[in-house]
């Protein structure tokens, strides 16, 4: 995030004396990325966020491969994904390569015994169903249906779920997450033609400081293992933070579609983008007003991206036969298109109501087990007239 936000109490400047009402120092924690050249937050706790009990044994969570070498257009059923009371259980990743994760989640209960730290990737949490409260040490961020919930890697959170009705679509990413770069000016800001804006982006407000000791489990992810930390005190003891890394969120429903005369590519849709891959919000918009003008998107062959497309509300015109919570591939090279019928039912429409949100990776995608044990085996065939 390229803006300053503040929280609590925090010293007129960095690494000076800070103390509490009894006397002693606050502890200060540099949260900094790419070592010390790129966005970071100033945290001050009220202990020392170093104070380890214990650390249980280590198991793996890696994916695991069922095709390794994908060359078919492919859809798999999202919601037959079961739903499970645990968070870090209910997670499924379903699609991965070198540069992102993507996954699958149901979770019925709200993570009250443990916490967790992502360190190997940043996450972007959307939310299809449900509704929460994100718990950090940089304060409490409420989301509902429709957000892109972003946590930076390295952050410890709890995820707080109104019920247990929950449908989350996971993207794990080994780059950091940024805005499209020609959203923005030099200096950060979000420019005029950039269909979401600052005020689109909402931030952590409600500070709480836990001043706890005790024993806290953290669960932390790195290299596809679980490290359950034990820590003396309770991670969320800030009394303030100041920076420009933290968790945000940004709404499906607050993104601003840009149309045309002729029907536009995907990269208007664009809300993220990596070295490894960029992130589309489609949302409901005028077809294009061109007299003549085919609002169905035309034949496309990616020749260096796959294509994922998860499909959240509405009747996707391109497609025939898509549910809520369907995931679509389309891998490099080859063809795929509107569904048969498809580009004249489109011809003289006025509008689209549809909801997706697409990833697309610039290397290949690998399948895993939990994939295929949700996918539609005759989706390829589904051109045939």
């Amino acid at each position: 995030m390229p803006h300053y936000q503040h929280l609590g109490e925090i010293p007129s400047k960095r690494h000076i004396v800070f103390r509490k009402p009894n006397g002693d120092l606050y502890a200060e924690e540099v949260v900094s990325t790419e070592g010390f050249s790129n966005i970071y937050s100033i945290i001050y706790h009220q202990y020392e966020p170093t104070r380890v009990l214990k650390i249980d044994e280590t198991y793996s969570v890696a994916p695991e491969v069922s095709v390794e070498n994908n060359m078919q257009n492919r859809s798999f059923r999202g919601f037959d994904v079961q739903p499970a009371d645990d968070y870090l259980e209910s997670r499924e990743v379903v699609l991965f390569n070198s540069d992102v994760y993507i996954s699958l989640a149901a979770p019925r209960k709200s993570m009250t015994n443990y916490f967790y730290k992502n360190s190997q990737a940043d996450e972007m949490i959307f939310v299809h169903e449900g509704n929460g409260v994100l718990k950090t040490v940089y304060g409490e961020l409420p989301f509902a249906k429709g957000d892109h919930v972003v946590i930076p890697r390295g952050t410890i959170y709890q995820l707080s779920f109104e019920d247990e009705n929950n449908r989350l679509f996971i993207t794990e990413s080994f780059h950091p997450l940024n805005f499209p770069k020609r959203y923005m000016n030099n200096v950060g800001q979000l420019l005029e033609h950039s269909p979401f804006y600052e005020r689109d982006i909402r931030t952590p407000k409600k500070l709480v400081t836990h001043d706890e000791k005790g024993d806290f489990l953290v669960k932390i992810k790195r290299s596809d293992m679980i490290y359950p930390y034990h820590y003396e005190t309770h991670p969320f003891d800030a009394i303030g933070w100041d920076g420009c890394l933290y968790p945000y969120a940004l709404s499906i429903y607050d993104f601003e579609p840009l149309t045309g005369r002729i029907h536009q590519p995907p990269p208007v849709h664009q809300t993220f983008e990596t070295p490894g891959f960029v992130t589309c919000a489609f949302v409901p918009r005028l077809y294009d007003y061109h007299p003549e003008a085919i609002p169905a998107p035309y034949h496309h062959s990616n020749v260096d991206s796959d294509e994922v497309l998860y499909y959240v509300d509405g009747d996707f015109m391109s497609r025939n036969n898509i549910q809520r919570g369907q995931i679509t591939l389309h891998p490099i090279g080859i063809p795929h298109g509107p569904h048969p019928g498809a580009i004249e039912r489109s011809i003289e429409q006025k509008d689209t109501q549809e909801y997706a949100v697409m990833v697309d990776t610039f290397e290949p995608l690998k399948l895993t087990k939990d994939a295929v044990g949700i996918e539609d085996k005759e989706y390829y065939k589904s051109w045939l007239h």
